[in-house]
């Protein structure tokens, strides 16, 4: 039995997935979910979770700093540590990192395009200071659309359409880059440092109303797997290779049909590992750990369908028994979570496409019924659903 110490945002995925092969769990989060309490041995979170008391705005409250200090207190007394989003590699001990030891040259948008122009399509990208010099940017390319992008960030969280800017807007640590039409696809990727191997594709679900979602470009899910498209799979593994990354990756791309280009880079484990976990049969833990130590496992065919879908509140909720088949991430009962927050994560399956995402819509809204508005009819209700 090993001493994993899982960091970041939402450890919940990884520290269960770990937790499933045997390994003694350390957990460092931000968000604390009752779930995630139950995969770990050890654990030290942001947020405090409460009856009654409101769990705030992610963008207010998180600080990443307080993140490695929480970590660091217990760095010495694990055997290896796995850092998810949030989490940077180069501030721990190199010899314990499983996986990308270095991702810098990755989470700089910027830079990544910089690296990848000379080989793969992606869209044109502009580093850019001010308004003014954005604006004549578009004024040169007025057949194009540009959005205004964080050169560092995940989740497709502070993208904007650059019309919606004013000369007033902050582009302190943005990029103007321009948008390419078509399906929003990842690739999910195991490597070594000789070998690279795309072990699933899947649809990714982007600034779903439907879901609360209040961000256009912003991450709410996927539907696995994508189309069975050799090329897809083959320019994934060329990418990974490309930046040297180990472990399990993923490759976000835009599929417009005739082209592939590729948008964004993720060195650490991706959303998909649910789901690649229920198609494929196998623990991601233990193929990322693997494959991080020279060996790729054998990955069968997947079966089936699978849909997640990440819920987001859409008004301040408390948060009713979401204790049931097929939701994750679940936070304690009767915690307030305020409106476009992360309220639970719905991962079901299917036999077809339509009865994957069929059970994935009832699941969801099953869910909203059990996230009662606050505090009117809570309230009147005596907090008995």
């Amino acid at each position: 039995m090993n001493k994993i110490l899982v960091v970041g945002t939402n450890t919940r995925p990884v520290a269960c997935s770990a937790k499933k092969m045997g390994n003694k769990v350390y957990s460092v989060d931000y968000f604390c979910t009752s779930d995630l309490v139950k995969c770990s041995d050890y654990l030290r979170c942001i947020l405090s979770q409460l009856p009654f008391e409101t769990c705030g705005n992610y963008a207010e409250k998180y600080d990443p700093d307080l993140l490695h200090q929480y970590a660091y207190e217990v760095v010495d007394d694990v055997d290896f540590i796995l850092c998810s989003t949030g989490a940077v590699p180069e501030k721990f001990p190199e010899s314990k990192i499983i996986g990308n030891k270095r991702i810098g040259h990755v989470e700089d948008k910027y830079n990544l395009y910089k690296i990848l122009k000379k080989k793969f399509n992606v869209p044109e990208t502009f580093s850019i200071s001010s308004y003014e010099e954005a604006s004549r940017i578009v004024s040169d390319n007025q057949d194009k659309k540009f959005i205004v992008k964080p050169v560092k960030g995940a989740g497709g969280k502070d993208i904007r359409r650059f019309e919606e800017t004013t000369p007033n807007s902050d582009f302190s640590g943005f990029m103007l880059q321009e948008v390419i039409e078509g399906e929003s696809i990842s690739a999910s990727v195991l490597s070594t440092e000789n070998e690279a191997r795309t072990i699933l594709t899947s649809r990714q679900i982007i600034g779903d109303n439907h879901l609360g979602q209040p961000d256009e470009f912003a991450y709410c899910g996927n539907i696995v797997p994508y189309k069975d498209d050799p090329k897809i799979k083959n320019t994934a593994e060329e990418v990974v290779m490309k930046l040297s990354l180990m472990g399990s990756n993923g490759v976000d791309m835009i599929d417009t049909g005739d082209e592939l280009y590729i948008i964004e880079v993720n060195p650490r484990f991706q959303g998909t590992l649910e789901c690649a976990e229920e198609m494929l049969g196998i623990n991601m833990f233990d193929a990322h750990f693997k494959a991080s130590n020279g060996a790729i496992i054998d990955v069968p065919e997947s079966k089936g369908y699978a849909v997640k879908m990440v819920v987001f509140a859409k008004w301040r909720s408390v948060a009713g028994n979401l204790n049931f088949e097929g939701v994750y991430d679940i936070p304690e009962k009767n915690v307030i979570i305020e409106k476009d927050e992360p309220a639970a994560t719905v991962v079901k399956k299917g036999k077809t496409l339509e009865e994957a995402i069929q059970n994935a819509d009832k699941t969801v809204q099953k869910v909203y019924k059990r996230l009662g508005p606050f505090p009117q009819k809570i309230l009147a209700r005596n907090l008995t659903f």
